[in-house]
């Protein structure tokens, strides 16, 4: 009989110490949880509002998913933070240990967080897209890829360059592509007793017969310089960025054989020689 009153006294102390820590803590937890779910409905809104914001501007995707990412993780991090401080846990020690792991891996990736800043730059100003063809950091070629960290390059030799994004946004960009056309600058001479009005005249038939040169623009042919034995001209026709090096080499082989059907001769390297 004692051991059942006193089994009776155990539960009835279990029960009432149960029924004052859900009156004391009870408030708490489903205050928690409301804000929890809320939260997690606010963080999927707001991170719902910038992805459809991106997309407007026409950001490029990968960088509209890896932004996504980024805002939800670091507002479910904020949430369960405030979650736990409304449930009593003490969260200054985890906060400082949050702010801490932040600090080593922001120095530990300090070059790979200037390149995805350089990266995000890039992709939300554009100064090129994948087609340009662009000159940055001494190397020149046509874009393939614009990468989070790293842009691609293609040469005209077909090597792939790969540079770093912060170089490339802190550094000047020659964007060669971005009005359609590019002048391609020829330099070619004839004797100095060569007929230059009919030179030119000969020159420019060449160029505006020629198919991968550019009506507009349209090309010039101009005398640059007389002296040396030959009279040079300056022959800037414009062309597509695609067919730079066909206007390049195909029009001084066009235009040198024009010049022999018309006998506009080429020039004479001459030396004077003084005896004393």
């Amino acid at each position: 009989m004692e051991e059942i009153t006193t089994y009776t006294k155990e539960i009835t102390t279990i029960t009432s110490r149960f029924i004052d820590w859900v009156y004391v803590f009870g408030p708490k937890l489903i205050g928690a949880l409301l804000v929890f779910i809320i939260g997690l409905y606010v963080v999927n809104f707001i991170t719902n509002l910038i992805s459809r914001a991106l997309n407007k501007r026409g950001i490029d995707v990968s960088l509209q998913t890896f932004l996504g990412s980024l805002v939800s993780g670091g507002l479910k991090v904020l949430l369960l933070i405030s979650v736990a401080g409304m449930l009593g846990i003490e969260t200054t020690s985890f906060i400082a240990v949050v702010g801490a792991l932040g600090l080593a891996v922001g120095l530990a990736l300090q070059g790979s967080l200037a390149n995805f800043a350089g990266g995000v730059l890039l992709l939300v100003f554009k100064p090129f897209k994948v087609g340009d063809l662009i000159e940055s950091n001494g190397q020149t070629g046509v874009v393939t890829e614009v990468q989070i960290f790293n842009t691609i390059l293609l040469t005209p030799e077909n090597k792939t360059v790969i540079l770093a994004n912060g170089a490339v946004s802190n550094s000047t960009i020659v964007n060669y592509s971005r009005h359609g056309n590019l002048r391609v600058d020829i330099s070619m001479a004839v004797a100095p007793d060569s007929d230059v009005a009919k030179a030119k005249s000969v020159a420019l038939d060449v160029l505006k017969n020629h198919e991968f040169v550019l009506e507009e623009p349209a090309p010039s042919v101009n005398v640059l310089k007389v002296g040396d034995g030959m009279v040079t001209l300056a022959i800037r026709p414009y062309a597509s960025p695609a067919h730079y090096w066909d206007v390049f080499f195909s029009v001084q082989e066009h235009i040198r054989t024009a010049f022999d059907q018309n006998e506009i001769a080429g020039p004479i390297p001459t030396r004077v020689i003084i005896n004393k």
